[in-house]
């Protein structure tokens, strides 16, 4: 087994670095795991941004990641084996123990910690990690595929399917970047009249390449306006980390619909609740998910065809990529690669 392997590490003056790390042999309930791909995600670079006081010099980021099982502990069940390609759940492993593991809520253990947030994520070779945090990955995904629904895609998806909308409801989309690009299509896959909301024009025929019916400039119209003549929205969902988007449309949610933000900045939100007229919902969904829903995702994304926009990038030019996701110079995902032989598993 090597002795050491290369990632991507946020240095103290808050930069991606180079660095090399010792690799160590996974503990008993442990999976050492080689990395295929590392999805990057928005989450990345507000951490990696050095005006957030988080504290992460040093640590690796990165929480969209897929592999190949290489060394596993002694007491790693069976299903779980050498060569086996594997993700990992955003949100870690979990103890089975506390309160909210036996009540089945793994996703909020009291012991859960998250790769590339508590410890070092997947802008590296390898990643040791407890094997309750594994997921199967399809054989019908490539890695490329797979990595960015483990997170952002099943964010979407259970934001869509928790909405209460129904087949032939309106649902608008606010954002056609990293997370609304995955959300237009499950939102068609699900049988939505689906409305994307974003700036320019530059993005409308994808949007109806990936199933918009409808695409709104926001820079060149009246959005409100334009959707309550459209006939409003049952469901509004917002992938933008602008509020004030999604205040101006709530007088075009229609009465008993939702809206739900999926993707906030570091900034508080400030939502305008007098506009809603009082059978209307607000929600703030937090995108919390178990390896069992991300393998559900996994395979609806297989079955309806439903895929990320993905540039590949390799490992040591990650710190290029953030400047880029800053400028919002990316469609719609960047994934990272680590040299390895591509055909294997694009």
């Amino acid at each position: 087994m090597k002795r050491t392997y290369r990632a991507m590490q946020i240095s103290a003056s808050g930069v991606l670095e180079l660095v090399y790390k010792k690799l160590n042999e996974p503990r008993q309930e442990e999976v050492l795991i080689e990395i295929d791909v590392c999805g990057v995600c928005s989450c990345d670079f507000i951490l990696n941004n050095t005006q957030h006081n988080y504290g992460h010099d040093q640590l690796v980021p990165g929480h969209e990641i897929v592999g190949r099982i290489v060394a596993k502990g002694e007491n790693v069940p069976d299903i779980w084996s050498i060569g086996q390609r594997v993700g990992i759940s955003p949100n870690g492993s979990y103890c089975q123990h506390c309160t909210f593991c036996r009540r089945g809520f793994y996703q909020f253990c009291e012991k859960r910690k998250s790769p590339g947030l508590d410890f070092d994520g997947g802008y590296a070779e390898y990643i040791t990690i407890g094997y309750t945090a594994l997921i199967d990955i399809p054989f019908e995904l490539s890695s490329i595929q797979a990595a960015p629904i483990i997170y952002t895609g099943t964010a979407m998806f259970n934001a869509l399917r928790d909405s209460g909308t129904k087949a032939g409801d309106r649902v608008a989309i606010i954002g056609m970047g990293e997370s609304g690009h995955l959300a237009v299509q499950y939102a068609r896959k699900m049988g939505y009249e689906v409305i994307v909301i974003a700036q320019g024009s530059e993005k409308q025929d994808s949007a109806f390449e990936l199933g918009a019916h409808y695409y709104i400039d926001s820079r060149q119209n009246n959005v409100p306006e334009l959707l309550t003549m459209i006939g409003g929205a049952n469901f509004i969902l917002s992938c933008s980390p602008n509020f004030d988007k999604l205040n101006s449309l709530l007088p075009a949610l229609l009465p008993g619909g939702k809206a739900m933000v999926v993707r906030a900045n570091e900034m508080p939100a400030v939502i305008e609740d007098e506009k809603l007229s009082g059978s209307e919902q607000l929600r703030m969904c937090s995108p919390v998910i178990t390896p069992l829903e991300i393998e559900r995702v996994l395979r609806f994304s297989h079955m309806f065809g439903v895929l990320p926009v993905c540039e590949q990038i390799p490992l040591e030019q990650a710190s290029k990529v953030l400047e880029r996701l800053d400028y919002s110079d990316v469609r719609y995902k960047i994934v990272l690669t680590m040299n390895h032989d591509l055909k294997n598993f694009a």
